[in-house]
């Protein structure tokens, strides 16, 4: 496709109502290591995991969208982190299939549970891929797709036969932003923001073309992960933790909304982890 830069005009956002679908994290812990920031012998608090999730979720309530559950399975401690599980754009669902066993059995359950909620045209794809955790969708426009650490690179052309968008291919390079949720946040239409050091030069390149004027996070920030955010056009929910970040944000016309989520952060996770969004 030909790229097309876009620069943002006005710092005026309008919020648009979403639809969610979450996991309970009842039996959230660490029990395994499949990502850097993944320690078993570091202790999880079941409790305050629980605590933080349901503050989060009364957050997306409050900001006026709609949340759905799912039923956790107390063998998959990683099924809170929903977005993994597929990605949905005008009511088509692209599943996901996982690379590593420990989560491979999430994907047939959330199938189930988007059928459930009424979504019939859904997916079982032949390729690795980690839905939302790589693929994140911009409008109606196309879909940044990472690949490098978890997704198959032959899931891209999968997901754009399926989804009906343009998808467009990142290279991850850092072992710490395994998915490129973890390096990158779609805030808009037009905007994103981004770690360029999580990003092989080919990917910095397109980026920059693509939006010359995406907001650039610090490392410091990227280290909290901050970009795992979750944005409605306007109010942008982001761990509490990535000060620099919400600033930005609040200087482009967007409201931050700082949440804690730092139980899941032991297991690579933050907000845009553990949401799904459910696009008809």
């Amino acid at each position: 496709m030909t790229l097309t830069a876009v620069h943002t005009q006005s710092p005026t956002r309008t919020p648009t109502r979403r639809r969610y679908l979450v996991c309970p994290p009842r039996f959230f812990t660490v029990r395994y290591s499949i990502n850097p920031w993944m320690h078993p012998e570091v202790p999880t608090d079941g409790e305050r995991a629980l605590r933080q999730w349901q503050v989060l979720v009364a957050t997306y309530r409050r900001l006026g969208h709609v949340v759905e559950e799912i039923e956790p399975h107390p063998d998959l401690p990683d099924m809170v982190f929903a977005a993994n599980a597929a990605v949905i754009f005008g009511g088509r669902v692209y599943g996901a299939r996982f690379r590593f066993p420990q989560r491979v059995p999430e994907a047939a359950l959330y199938r189930e549970r988007l059928r459930e909620l009424g979504f019939t045209d859904v997916t079982e794809p032949h390729f690795v891929n980690e839905g939302e955790g790589d693929f994140l969708v911009v409008g109606s426009r196309f879909v940044l797709a990472g690949y490098g650490m978890r997704t198959d690179p032959r899931a891209h052309a999968e997901a754009e036969a399926v989804l009906g968008l343009p998808v467009i291919s990142l290279e991850l390079v850092d072992p710490r932003y395994y998915h490129l949720d973890t390096a990158l946040a779609v805030l808009d239409e037009t905007t994103i923001a981004y770690y360029p050091p999580a990003f092989s030069s080919a990917g910095r390149r397109i980026l920059a073309e693509l939006f010359p004027d995406a907001l650039v996070v610090d490392d410091a920030d990227a280290a909290v992960l901050g970009l795992n955010a979750v944005s409605d056009g306007y109010h942008v929910v982001l761990p509490v933790q990535a000060h620099h970040f919400a600033a930005q944000l609040a200087d482009r016309g967007f409201q931050p909304v700082p949440v804690d989520v730092s139980e899941f952060r032991k297991a690579g996770g933050g907000p845009k982890c553990a949401t799904l969004e459910l696009r008809v």
